[in-house]
C-alpha cells in the first residue's frame, strides 16, 4: 500500500516540473525579446528621428540659403539699375523703389541714401526720412564699407521689433559712389522670410518643432513668441551652429528637456536652423510597443502552458534529459555535449536528430557568413569585410594605409568587348592583388571596377611602393583584349589623412581620381 501510494507523488512531481521548465523557459525567451525588442526598436527610432530632424533641418537651411541669395542677388539688380541715379527723377525713383518692395515682399521698407548720408528716397514713403541724415548705425556703417552688407538681427529701439537690414552699394557708370540701396527685414512681420519661417507654433503629435537662432545665439524664431531674443548660446547645439557645423545629437536644452535635435547652419547669414523632438515622446512610443507585444503574447503563452499540462502526464523519465539539453541550446549555447546512445529507441532517434541538426545549422550559418563576406566573382573579401575590418583597426588606433584602385576605361572595355570580358579582366586583377600583398594584407572588390587594398603599419611611402607594383604587374598583364589594362591609385594613411573610415575612404578616393586627372594608369597619394 505504502508504495502504491508513491507512484501518483512521482507523477506529479513529474507533471510540475515540466510545467515549470516550460514556464521558464516561455518567460526567460518572452524577457529576452522583450529587452531586445525594446533596445533595438529605441535605437531605430532614435536613429530614425535624429536623422529626419536633420533631413528637415538641412532642407530649411537650404531654402533659407537659396531665399537670402535671392534677396542679395534682387538688391544688386536694383543697385545696378540705380547707376544713374543723378540723373534719374525722384518721382521715377520712388515708383521703383516701390515696385521693388510690392512685387517681391522680401523687405518691409526700403530706402536709397546718398553717399552724403542724407536718405533721398524711401518705400513706403510713410517713413518720413527723405531729405533727413541716417541715423542708424548699422546703415552708417554699411555707408562707410561701400560693400554688400548684411547685419546682425537687432531690435528697434522705437517699435521693439527684430530687424535685419541689408544693403548693395550703388555705384555711377564711371564707378563713382553715390551711396547705398538698402532693405528692412521685420522678422514678426508680414514678408516672404516670416511667411516660409514664421510658422514655429506648428508641433506635431510627436512634440516636434523647429527653431532659428542668429550667429551670436539668440533666438530668432521659435513657438514661444515670449523667448525670441533670448540668448541660448549656453545650448550645445546652438554653439555647434555658431562654429558653423551642422549635423545631430541627443541633446539637452536650457531647460533640462532631453531633445533629439538635427541642425544645420545657413551659408548665407550665418543663421543655425534646429529641429527638435523630445526624448520622452520615444519613450512612449517604446512603453506602447511592449504593452502590445504584451497582449498579443498572453494567449499564446496560455495556449502553450495549457498543452504543456497536457502532454506532461504522458512523457516519460528519458525525455527529461532532452528537454533539459534543449532549454540550454535555445538559450544560447553554441556548444552541444557529448549525446551517448539511450536505451529508449524513441529518445535515442531523437538524441540524434538533434545532433544531426545542431551540425547542420552551424555548417549552414558558416556558409553563410562567409558567402555574405566575400565578393561572388573575385572570390575577395567584400565591402561589408572591409568596412568590419577597418572600423575594428581605427576602434584600435592601429596605423594602416589604404590603396584604392579603379580600372581605367572599364565601361569600354564592357561596352566594346562585353560584361563577360569585363568579369575575366576583374578577376584578372584580383588574381594580381592577392597574389601582389603580403600576409596580413587585406584585399576587397569595393564594388564594379574598384578595389581596395589595406595594408597595416604600412607608411604612405611604402603604400606607394606596394601599389607601383601592383600597378606595373597589371599594366604588363596580357589579357584576351586589344587594349592594355591599366590603373589608377590613390592612397590614404590612418591617421595621418583622417580619422574616420569615411573620410579615409574619401581622401583615396580623391587621390584616385586625382590619378586620373593626371592621364591615368598612375599612383597618387592624398595630399600630395
Amino acid at each position: 500500500m505504502g508504495g502504491a501510494g508513491q507512484r501518483p507523488q512521482k507523477k506529479l512531481s513529474l507533471t510540475l516540473l515540466l510545467i515549470g521548465l516550460v514556464t521558464l523557459v516561455v518567460l526567460l525567451t518572452s524577457t529576452i525579446l522583450l529587452t531586445a525588442s525594446y533596445h533595438s526598436k529605441k535605437k531605430s527610432l532614435i536613429e530614425t528621428t535624429l536623422n529626419l530632424n536633420q533631413a528637415n533641418a538641412d532642407r530649411m537651411s537650404r531654402t533659407m540659403d537659396s531665399l537670402f541669395r535671392s534677396m542679395r542677388s534682387s538688391m544688386a539688380y536694383s543697385a545696378d539699375k540705380l547707376s544713374r541715379l543723378d540723373v534719374l527723377p525722384s518721382g521715377e525713383v520712388d515708383d521703383y523703389l516701390e515696385l521693388m518692395r510690392k512685387s517681391s515682399t522680401y523687405f518691409n521698407s526700403i530706402l536709397l541714401v546718398g553717399a552724403d548720408g542724407i536718405v533721398r528716397n524711401t518705400s513706403p514713403a510713410t517713413l518720413g526720412m527723405e531729405g533727413k541724415p541716417i541715423k542708424s548705425p548699422w546703415a552708417l556703417e554699411a555707408l562707410g564699407l561701400k560693400s554688400p552688407y548684411l547685419s546682425e538681427p537687432y531690435t528697434a529701439v522705437s517699435t521693439g521689433r527684430m530687424i535685419i537690414f541689408m544693403s548693395e552699394p550703388v555705384y555711377a557708370p564711371d564707378k563713382h559712389y553715390l551711396g547705398q540701396l538698402g532693405g528692412t527685414i521685420y522678422l514678426q512681420d508680414n514678408n516672404i522670410l516670416n511667411m516660409i519661417f514664421g510658422n514655429t507654433d506648428d508641433i506635431d503629435a510627436s512634440g516636434s518643432y523647429y527653431y532659428i537662432v542668429s550667429s551670436s545665439g539668440h533666438l530668432l524664431f521659435h513657438p514661444d513668441k515670449e523667448r525670441i531674443n533670448e540668448d541660448v548660446s549656453g545650448n550645445e547645439v546652438v554653439r555647434e551652429l555658431m562654429k558653423g557645423n551642422s549635423g545631430q545629437r541627443e541633446a539637452l536644452n536650457l531647460r533640462g528637456v532631453q531633445l533629439l535635435a538635427g541642425y544645420s547652419s545657413v551659408q548665407a547669414n550665418g543663421w543655425g536652423i534646429v529641429v527638435v523632438s523630445p526624448v520622452s515622446f520615444i519613450q512612449k512610443e517604446l512603453w506602447s510597443q511592449i504593452r502590445t507585444t504584451l497582449a498579443y503574447t498572453l494567449i499564446p503563452f496560455a495556449v502553450l502552458l495549457l498543452l504543456a499540462v497536457l502532454l506532461a502526464h504522458q512523457l516519460a523519465q528519458p525525455f527529461v534529459m532532452l528537454a533539459d539539453l534543449m532549454s540550454r541550446v535555445g538559450k544560447g549555447k553554441a556548444e552541444l555535449p557529448e549525446l551517448k546512445p539511450h536505451w529508449n529507441r524513441e529518445a535515442d532517434l531523437l538524441t540524434k536528430a538533434v545532433t544531426i541538426a545542431w551540425s547542420n545549422i552551424q555548417k549552414h550559418t558558416d556558409q553563410l557568413t562567409q558567402a555574405a563576406m566575400t565578393d561572388i566573382l573575385t572570390g575577395l573579401a567584400n565591402r561589408r569585410s572591409l568596412e568590419l575590418t577597418m572600423n575594428q583597426w581605427i576602434a584600435a588606433q592601429f596605423s594602416f594605409s589604404v590603396i584604392v584602385l579603379d580600372v581605367d576605361k572599364f565601361k569600354f572595355v564592357n561596352d566594346t568587348y562585353g560584361h563577360l570580358a569585363g568579369d575575366e579582366v576583374l578577376k584578372q586583377v584580383a588574381g594580381i592583388l592577392k597574389m601582389s600583398i603580403r600576409p596580413g594584407d587585406v584585399c576587397c572588390r569595393y564594388g564594379g571596377e574598384e578595389f581596395v587594398v589595406l595594408l597595416p603599419r604600412t607608411k604612405p611611402s611604402d603604400a606607394y611602393t606596394v601599389a607601383e607594383r601592383i600597378r606595373k604587374t597589371l599594366e604588363a598583364s596580357e589579357v584576351p583584349l586589344a587594349v592594355k589594362v591599366t590603373s589608377s591609385q590613390g592612397i590614404a594613411h590612418y591617421p595621418s589623412h583622417g580619422n574616420t573610415l569615411e573620410e579615409l575612404l574619401q581622401q583615396a578616393d580623391r587621390a584616385m581620381y586625382s590619378a586620373k586627372g593626371r592621364g591615368r594608369n598612375r599612383t597618387v597619394i592624398a595630399d600630395e
